[in-house]
């Protein structure tokens, strides 16, 4: 069973930079993917950021796009999110996950993936 565990969270201001990091134990081996979602208080948990680790391939939220990387390690058991400019709006409990089972067209959907962290706090003050 793949285990994942966030680490990197905190309390920055408008505009400071935080650099997240998963990893995962029991990785899976093949295709799958693997991506950053974000839940903030009253509202659904959205996507941020995934790459497909077979092809490298990475997508964004428009929301973050230009703002936030992804990327990965050379054992590609461990996946950061460099986040820049960071805005208020931020705020959220940043997910890490893992999906075995998505297709291209499901890649941002919270549904497709099966292996879950816990979740690290992002605040960003004004």
């Amino acid at each position: 069973q793949v285990q994942l565990v966030e680490s990197g969270g905190g309390l920055v201001q408008a505009g400071d930079s935080l650099r997240l990091s998963c990893t995962a134990s029991n990785r899976p081996s093949g295709r799958y993917a693997h991506a950053w979602f974000r839940q903030a208080p009253g509202r659904d948990r959205e996507f941020v950021a995934a790459v497909r680790q077979t092809a490298g391939h990475t997508y964004y939220a428009d929301s973050v796009k230009g703002r936030f990387t992804i990327s990965t390690d050379n054992a590609k058991s461990t996946i950061h999110l460099q986040m820049n400019s960071l805005k208020p709006e931020d705020t959220a409990l940043y997910y890490c996950a893992i999906s075995t089972t998505h297709i291209l067209s499901t890649i941002r959907l919270p549904s497709a993936y099966n292996s879950w962290g816990q979740g690290t706090q992002v605040t960003v003050s004004s």
